[in-house]
């Protein structure tokens, strides 16, 4: 695809995504057809075709035999209309490993080793090395749509050890909720840090909507895409809701996002955060998926209101992981082999499950790059 069609069916995209969100296209309506669209925009059909599938993909429209696309996104009751039940069953979803290049991995050690040779010498900052945090503020807005800064970036061994950090600064008289069912350790560390748990059943499309309503927690730990074990992942109208869960009783939410860069879809997954950066979402994110489980590295992005808190909190604390391991990262994602990787495995899963060509999307290389289960 052309870089001027990418930009043009992302275009499309957001104007439709925005007219969903905003009711000028409501529940139920009918989209304009893609000839309607094609003259309106003045792009190609296909241009058309692949900002709707986007949209499918994502749950605001739904593709109908003969008749075309319907709004399926709630704007105004974000508890559901619906009768929801949890899943009648469940299984666990398989485990998929894609291995990050050894040899990409190898180089990249030589290099910091030979260009940094005094490292050992260095103490990371307490939130982590400041050239990782760099590079990740960098990544995170090229290929996640999320703008942060360094100082809302905290760098830990792994998602165990950002819960606990996460129950230091939200506190232990606060109830949290978690999916029903959901990777057994999320409840085990919660509980461990002397943490009450209300756990909430799953549905098709993330919580069920009167659990949610009618949970008496304050904070809401979610796997948005691709839950584990069950495999479901939240669509555009449920995220929504969970955003509004949390604003409408002054709670958080804890984005557990292990998985989504692995994504099929023609776009990267949008992350809760991004849909509410500044008050109520923790994002959490590890390279155990994307890299090696073995390196024991994750990050965490404050929402902007919580910063100084933290500070006071939990700002005290040493970085729990070695200078080597953040250098090499950083340097991972500065040449951009990281991003390579994950577009080779999102090429591979769309091969694998037949989704068009046509609809191929992938991360954005790094500035200066060379070419343009559930571990935590």
């Amino acid at each position: 695809m052309k870089k001027e069609e990418e930009k043009a069916y992302l275009r499309v995209y957001r104007q439709l995504k925005q007219a969903i969100v905003s009711g000028v296209y409501k529940e139920e309506e009918r989209l304009p057809g893609k000839r309607v669209l094609s003259d309106q925009e003045g792009v190609s059909l296909i241009t058309i075709e692949h900002a709707l599938r986007i949209l499918q993909e994502e749950g605001y429209v739904e593709s109908r035999q003969r008749s075309g696309s319907f709004v399926i996104y709630r704007a105004d009751d974000f508890y559901g209309t619906q009768d929801e039940e949890p899943l009648p069953s469940w299984h666990e979803v398989p485990f998929r490993k894609e291995v990050f290049p050894q040899s990409a991995y190898n180089q990249t050690l030589r290099r910091v080793l030979a260009d940094d040779p005094g490292f050992l010498l260095r103490k990371p900052e307490g939130q982590g090395l400041i050239e990782l945090r760099q590079e990740l503020v960098r990544y995170l807005a090229r290929s996640r749509g999320m703008h942060v800064t360094m100082d809302q970036i905290v760098i830990g061994s792994g998602a165990e050890y950002l819960y606990a950090l996460i129950v230091q600064l939200l506190g232990r008289d606060r109830i949290y909720a978690i999916e029903d069912p959901s990777y057994e350790k999320i409840a085990k560390i919660y509980e461990a840090n002397g943490v009450t748990i209300e756990r909430l059943p799953m549905g098709r499309d993330g919580i069920v909507s009167e659990a949610l309503k009618n949970a008496k927690a304050s904070v809401l730990h979610i796997t948005p895409y691709d839950s584990y074990p069950s495999g479901v992942t939240a669509l555009a109208g449920k995220r929504q809701e969970y955003v509004r869960w949390a604003m409408e009783r002054g709670g958080y939410l804890v984005e557990d996002d292990y998985e989504s860069e692995f994504t099929i879809s023609s776009k990267p997954v949008d992350t809760l955060f991004s849909m509410e950066p500044e008050h109520s979402v923790i994002y959490i994110n590890t390279f155990n998926r994307t890299i090696s489980p073995s390196l024991r590295v994750g990050y965490m992005i404050l929402p902007h209101d919580m910063v100084d808190e933290f500070q006071k909190k939990a700002g005290f604390y040493a970085c729990t992981v070695s200078t080597l391991s953040q250098l090499v990262i950083a340097r991972l994602l500065s040449s951009g082999a990281f991003e390579r990787h994950i577009n080779r495995v999102r090429r591979e899963r769309r091969k694998n499950q037949k989704v068009p060509e046509s609809s191929e999307a992938t991360f954005p290389a790094a500035a200066g790059s060379e070419t343009g289960r559930r571990g935590h």
